[in-house]
């Protein structure tokens, strides 16, 4: 049984920054792409970006390009999100996901974490 935890959310001021973790637990990820989304109320789920099980390869949301940097230590199965330049509109729920080949239904999914941005 696979588990991932997320840390680092919390609350933050429009232009700050915050560095979410994703620990996984259970069995090595490391033929796994992580990857982190958000659901803020009233939306959807949205892909925010994607890391390949090597490192190399990575995917960004136009809503947060620029801004997000997804990182992954693969030997320690974890994955992290910084998140630079904050908005208020980036205030959700973010959640770390992992999947084999198939980001439209991840094979393991984290409980989230709240980050909320104050204008």
């Amino acid at each position: 049984q696979v588990q991932l935890v997320e840390s680092g959310g919390g609350s933050v001021q429009a232009g700050g920054s915050l560095r979410l973790s994703c620990v996984a637990s259970g069995r090595t990820l490391l033929d796994y792409a992580m990857g982190w989304f958000r659901q803020a109320p009233g939306k959807e789920r949205e892909l925010l970006a994607g890391i390949g099980w090597t490192g190399g390869t990575t995917y960004y949301s136009d809503s947060v390009k620029g801004r997000f940097t997804i990182s992954r230590h693969s030997a320690a199965n974890t994955c992290y999100l910084q998140m630079d330049s904050l908005k208020f509109e980036d205030t959700a729920i973010y959640y770390c996901a992992a999947t084999e080949n198939n980001w439209g239904r991840p094979d393991y999914w984290g409980q989230g974490t709240q980050v909320t941005v104050s204008s």
